[in-house]
């Protein structure tokens, strides 16, 4: 039998030939020429960095697999190349997802740079051609959490944000139905100083492949604020404020000496004003219920009902099954690191207090739980 590595291998080859040899689709994604649209149900059920608990994040196997699971959006983190390509990585840092380390051609590219006020060393993405991303190969982030995706280091290829869009296009025709496509711009005001500013090649890219307007199946995100409100200028794509630790400022605004944290934003007076921009918000799930001392689950907070009543959806990230990352209540007996606990459990809590959608690395899990969807 094969293994599900090999599985997943056929699978991503399978998908390569689809989109490669199907033609162009000009369609918008639009829900008219499908049986459903990725909003047609609750929660929403977005693939965070594809089925990356099953397969290396952002690459074509994680999530070519999110869509034949039934994920309604997914979702990619865009970073850029020096010759101004969009690609799919969780950080502009290429050690911790990619063999770059193995490319001697590469080794001087290695060092040290302050990113959003952190001092980061490694080799960045802003230092490589698209060409020679393309030479790399996919590791796992967190092997030692998920050692089953690391048997498949080396399987796939950074990919770019267009091929995403056409591996889309190409697989909702045969699953019958639009498949949403949501991408978080990392690093914003970083790739700005450097001449490489992303936000209006992401809309470009969008308009050019038909996705226009505020009714198409997109979302774009970001942790910082500025960013977004300038593409609140540019296009009517849906637009998603991200929401980190309470007491952290975004990015941006430390630049600026404004002095604002993601904890004033959470306010109903702050969440007045992200709905100026936005049309949802992507808290960390802490904001929705935060855990006790002990790492149990406490009571929900009135954050939803905050966001609802200024016409805010609500998609709280990161759902994931391993017990590293689960309430104290919902882990298994299993010591290990990568053993997996009761995530439907922890899932339908955060359901109760009435989310709008969720980020799940597992998106499999979240789909069982909400049933058919028609």
């Amino acid at each position: 039998m094969l293994s599900f590595a090999g599985v997943l291998g056929l699978l991503a080859i399978g998908i390569v030939t689809i989109v490669f040899a199907t033609p162009a689709v000009s369609t918008t994604g639009k829900t008219q020429s499908h049986d459903r649209g990725p909003d047609s149900c609750t929660p929403v059920i977005i693939a965070h960095r594809g089925a990356s608990g099953y397969a290396p994040e952002h690459t074509l196997g994680s999530y070519s697999l999110a869509i034949t699971m039934g994920a309604d959006y997914v979702e990619p983190d865009l970073v850029m190349t020096k010759d101004r390509h969009l690609i799919s990585r969780h950080d502009n840092e290429l050690g911790l997802t990619t063999d770059v380390a193995n490319h001697t051609e590469f080794a001087d590219r290695y060092r040290t740079q302050k990113i959003d006020s952190n001092e980061v060393s490694g080799w960045f993405t802003e230092d490589f051609t698209l060409a020679e991303i393309k030479t790399l190969r996919a590791i796992e982030r967190i092997p030692d959490i998920r050692p089953g995706n690391a048997r498949m280091d080396g399987a796939f290829q950074v990919i770019t944000f267009q091929e995403i869009i056409d591996l889309v296009k190409s697989l909702q025709i045969s699953q019958r139905r639009t498949i949403g496509i949501y991408p978080e711009i990392k690093h914003s005001n970083h790739f700005k100083k450097l001449g490489l500013p992303m936000e209006e090649l992401v809309v470009n890219t969008f308009h050019q492949n038909g996705y226009l307007d505020s009714d198409a199946p997109v979302y774009i995100q970001s942790f910082e604020i500025n960013n977004l409100k300038e593409l609140k200028k540019i296009t009517n794509l849906r637009l998603l404020q991200l929401y980190d630790s309470k007491s952290l400022e975004p990015a941006d605004q430390v630049l600026l000496g404004a002095n604002i944290t993601y904890g004033s934003m959470s306010t109903p007076e702050g969440l007045a004003e992200v709905a100026k921009y936005a049309s949802a918000v992507g808290p960390d799930k802490s904001y929705i219920i935060p855990r006790n001392a002990d790492n149990s689950l406490g009571d929900p907070t009135s954050f939803v009902a905050d966001a609802h009543a200024v016409g805010l959806k609500v998609h709280p990230y990161t759902f994931r099954a391993e017990n590293t990352f689960l309430p104290e209540e919902y882990q298994s007996d299993n010591p290990s690191k990568g053993a997996r606990g009761d995530l439907t459990g922890e899932l339908q809590r955060y359901i109760g207090a009435g989310i709008d959608g969720l980020f799940s690395d597992q998106p499999d899990i979240p789909l069982r739980i909400r049933g058919p969807c028609l």
